[in-house]
């Protein structure tokens, strides 16, 4: 319990006993504001009593005065306190930030076991393309949450379906087979998942090309769009990987091998990784005997050409279609069926989908018709649904070969970080092997903590020459003070000394009360699903500290009480800011 929660667990009891309000509702809806004080009055802590006003019927210095009496003689940590209009600053006794800090540092790794299992979903790309910036952002994000859930205590599952299947797959086998070079990632030295990406661009130039050539013969745009002589052979060879045709399935397998290498390549500079991994063709089929069991219950309904739809009318929605006529599934049939696979199979009590806001609807669906078909658990489904990612120049464009590569990207922040390192002289004393290890850890870190920063329901544009920065709400500026405080504690040959007797002064409280807010942090990540929650306390830990080693020499402290504690500060900070951008999918650099 961090040292803010114990004071308002303090203004709960006394509001209890001292006021003892009738109303026990009343009584219990009453929240007292307690915030850090960072006014020039007196005070480590500040409350605000204006909601006990109305129900108290005194005035707001009256009722501050009354809780500040009963602070000083009902608890052992407040020294003294003084009231500005209405508002009650306590000042906390020096022994109980000492004893507050010496706990962060006992509990620091210990971890309250939730005892339920959390799957959460990311990544889930198509074999067609390479991943691209909008992958990047999804697989951060669901990466974060996978180990923000782990610290908060659950055990997490994370994994990902693979859409491997369908039409947009057979536009690029098409497109291969037409080429009749034969390409190979080996004879083209490309990663595997782009030689097929550019097979799918190849496929969307011609499909274009004949498209208006029938436009220019008289077809209506629509018309022509269906009679085109490329979809036609794309769709023809769909039906014959689904009636399980050799040749169609070995350049299917061929091709898809090519992309989950391109993949994991990717994954690996990314720094992602799954428990579990699921592919299309292995669930497209999953869910129909849903359908007959909704039936049976009368939740589902059959029209006269055999279709089966879902009447969501009553939850404020429309009728979904579930079953074609001739049988065929649609998404959402499957994504019934592998959800209740996936509770089936593992002993999990939550479900979380990482995928951007263009799907709230689906998964809105999605989860009323499971919890009309009768499963408990649809209660316990989320959709992490975030924003879209944009360049400054502009919105991604897959089809046209103008995506924005996950490969490119990263790459450039390597590049952008050994730039900026050189033109600042920072990582001069490394040697080489240990600067190239260094211009990725923040290459990729500036670009993971600009994309977390940021909450996950808004819509972001992401600057890499911003995020590279070594100033400011930045990766590189967070790494650059964790580096700091390693360099301070190498120097100083320091060897843990609990110091218990110390008078600590302001900027050295205000680090000791963020330090203790991690795991109230980590928890309120976890509940809303917000990794951003983690990367801002993370930066103000960092300011914080910044504040305090600028104010308070550490090396040629002469007191060596105050020189140890500040050891002891620097170095559960250093702990502090290396876990909170492990949770981040953020590496340290150890010197810059």
């Amino acid at each position: 319990m961090n040292i803010k929660e114990i004071i308002q667990n303090k203004v709960a009891e006394i509001i209890e006993t001292v006021f003892q309000i009738d109303d026990v509702n009343q009584r219990n809806n009453i929240t007292l504001d307690v915030q850090q004080n960072k006014s020039e009055f007196e005070g480590d802590f500040t409350i605000v009593t204006f909601p006990l006003v109305k129900i108290l019927k005194r005035s707001p210095d009256t009722i501050a005065m009354e809780l500040g009496d009963a602070f000083t003689t009902q608890s052992d940590f407040v020294e003294s306190y003084n009231v500005v209009k209405g508002f009650l600053n306590l000042k906390i006794k020096n022994n109980f930030f000492l004893e507050n800090f010496h706990s962060i540092e006992e509990n620091f790794d210990k971890k309250e076991a939730k005892n339920q299992t959390v799957m959460v979903e990311y990544s889930s790309p198509n074999t067609n393309k390479p991943l691209h910036l909008g992958h990047i952002r999804n697989n951060l994000l669901g990466y974060s949450v996978a180990q923000i859930l782990k610290e908060d205590g659950y055990n997490v599952i994370k994994t990902q379906i693979i859409n491997d299947r369908g039409i947009h797959i057979c536009k690029s086998m098409l497109a291969w087979q037409k080429s009749g070079t034969n390409e190979t990632p080996e004879s083209t030295r490309l990663k595997g998942d782009k030689l097929v990406g550019n097979y799918y661009v190849a496929f969307d130039k011609e499909y274009k090309k004949e498209i208006a050539e029938l436009v220019e013969k008289g077809y209506e745009e629509e018309v022509a769009k269906k009679q085109a002589p490329i979809i036609l052979e794309a769709q023809k060879m769909l039906l014959d990987w689904e009636k399980g045709d050799e040749t169609v399935k070995k350049l299917w397998s061929e091709m898809n091998s090519w992309v989950y290498d391109g993949f994991a390549q990717t994954y690996k500079r990314l720094g992602v990784d799954f428990d579990q991994v699921q592919y299309e063709s292995n669930t497209y089929l999953l869910g129909k005997d849903l359908i007959q069991e909704g039936l049976i219950k009368g939740v589902l309904y059959k029209k006269e050409d055999g279709s089966v739809w879902c009447d969501l009318s009553e939850e404020g929605l429309d009728h979904k279609l579930l079953l074609r006529g001739d049988g065929t599934s649609v998404y959402m049939t499957q994504d019934l069926g592998t959800a209740v696979q996936r509770f089936k199979e593992n002993s999990i009590q939550k479900l979380i989908y990482t995928v951007g806001n263009e799907q709230d609807y689906h998964f809105d669906v999605l989860f009323k018709i499971l919890k009309k078909l009768g499963y408990d658990w649809a209660e316990n489904l989320f959709h992490l649904s975030y924003g879209m990612v944009e360049l400054p120049a502009g919105k991604m464009k897959s089809r046209e070969g103008t995506v924005v590569d996950a490969d490119d990207l990263m790459q450039e922040m390597y590049d952008t970080a050994k730039e900026k390192a050189q033109e600042l002289g920072k990582l001069e004393t490394l040697s080489d092997d240990e600067k190239e290890k260094s211009y990725e850890t923040v290459g990729l870190g500036a670009l993971k903590y600009f994309m977390l920063k940021v909450d996950p329901k808004k819509k972001m544009l992401f600057n890499p020459a911003e995020s590279i920065d070594f100033a400011g709400n930045t990766g590189p500026f967070i790494q650059y003070t964790y580096a700091r405080i390693q360099s301070l504690l190498a120097k100083a040959d320091y060897k843990k000394s609990t110091v218990s007797d110390y008078e600590l002064n302001a900027s050295e409280k205000e680090l000791v009360m963020n330090l203790s807010n991690f795991k109230e942090v980590v928890s309120r990540a976890a509940e809303t699903l917000s990794p951003a929650l983690v990367a801002n306390y993370v930066y103000d830990v960092v300011k914080s500290y910044n504040s305090f080693y600028q104010n308070n020499p550490i090396l040629n402290q002469e007191d060596e009480n105050a020189k140890n504690f500040r050891l002891e500060l620097s170095e559960l900070t250093g702990k502090t800011i290396k876990k909170g951008l492990e949770l981040l999918g953020i590496g340290t650099v150890n010197r810059m």
